[in-house]
């Protein structure tokens, strides 16, 4: 599949935190564009940039200066109530907590974006969301009566019941053993290479970046290396990822 389209793009971003002596320079001058139906990880050292680069592309923080653009859409020329339309149409996230409310199915949890947004469900494009998923004898239990690796499918299914332009997963088997943890990263490989979802993966988890097609390393604001997954990183970046 071409993965030349631009889906998600920042442009000379800079996110600063704090003011005089106390600034912070968390992201500085990145250029990077993430193309339809690609896989990557972003990776780096605490401290980076790398989660604060993820929060700006998914317009959760705004940027000092510079562009991001969503599927076209330039983050920074939006109000707040256009920001959030943005975010809730193009945008899914997947974390480390699945996130889930407990009171709710997994069927419900899955249904709950379209439901605050007004959308109607299709039950078709559920079912081509779920099935890969193989959730489909668990739809009626709550989380608590799921494995973790089961809830995290429920969590990736809320993801993409949307159809976000690109999905944003923050550390997505952090919390599961590593068979389970393989089987949502397979998932989330086969979402880009089948489905055309573009996804962003922050990892510090060499293992777990090694299901993308591409890896971004970062170190102090900076993009140090961007390569393909599988290819050895040159001997500046830095070996230790916490």
């Amino acid at each position: 599949m071409a993965r030349t389209d631009k889906v998600a793009e920042a442009v000379g971003l800079v996110k600063v935190y704090g003011e005089g002596d106390n600034a912070v320079r968390a992201v500085d001058g990145i250029d990077v564009a993430f193309g339809r139906g690609s896989f990557t990880a972003v990776m780096g050292p605490s401290g980076s940039g790398k989660s604060t680069l993820m929060h700006c592309l998914a317009g959760l923080d705004r940027v000092t200066s510079g562009q991001v653009l969503i599927d076209g859409v330039d983050l920074g020329a939006l109000d707040d109530r256009a920001l959030t339309r943005t975010r809730r149409d193009k945008v899914g996230f997947v974390f480390q907590a699945f996130n889930l409310l407990p009171t709710l199915t997994a069927r419900q949890n899955i249904l709950l974006p379209l439901e605050l947004a007004g959308r109607r469900v299709d039950a078709p494009a559920f079912d081509a969301v779920v099935g890969p998923l193989g959730l489909g004898q668990r739809l009626e239990h709550r989380p608590s009566e799921m494995s973790g690796g089961q809830q995290q499918r429920v969590a990736i299914a809320r993801a993409l019941i949307t159809a976000p332009a690109v999905l944003f997963a923050d550390e997505p088997t952090g919390a599961l053993d590593s068979r389970t943890g393989e089987q949502i990263l397979e998932l989330l490989r086969r979402s880009a290479d089948d489905l055309g979802q573009t996804i962003i993966m922050v990892t510090h988890d060499a293992h777990a970046a090694s299901y993308a097609h591409r890896i971004v390393e970062m170190s102090d604001g900076h993009i140090v290396d961007d390569r393909p997954a599988g290819q050895a990183a040159p001997e500046h970046v830095p070996r230790r990822l916490a």
